[in-house]
């Protein structure tokens, strides 16, 4: 074996590695050219635009109004006692109380 190989290139390599870059350049001209992203965004729309699921989105008034709510019903649903399965015997309390319940649990077994 001779000590110095030489690496020749092969002119399909070269023609191989053109056609790559001629077709990602193609391909990004495309997509600066037609590429257009939605010009309705879900924030700051217009309520009629939107779904229903989403009108909640459309200003900043209408975004207030349902975290208060949202705040409002979790308030509710974590202040009260209800039944989560009857047959099981679970139910839901407020968080106070089931620290109390769990704290007086375990330091009975201490």
């Amino acid at each position: 074996m001779s000590e110095h190989t030489e690496f020749r290139v092969r002119p399909v390599s070269l023609l191989t590695i053109l056609i790559l870059m001629v077709v990602f350049g193609a391909f990004y001209f495309f997509v600066r050219s037609y590429y257009r992203p939605a010009s309705v965004s879900a924030v700051n729309a217009a309520a009629e635009n939107l779904p229903k699921e989403l009108e909640w989105r459309a200003t900043a008034d209408a975004r207030r109004k349902a975290l208060q709510e949202a705040r409002e019903k979790e308030e509710r649903t974590s202040a009260g006692y209800t039944w989560i399965d009857r047959n099981a015997g679970t139910v839901q309390l407020p968080i106070r109380r089931a620290m109390e319940l769990t704290a007086a649990e375990y330091g009975a077994k201490k």
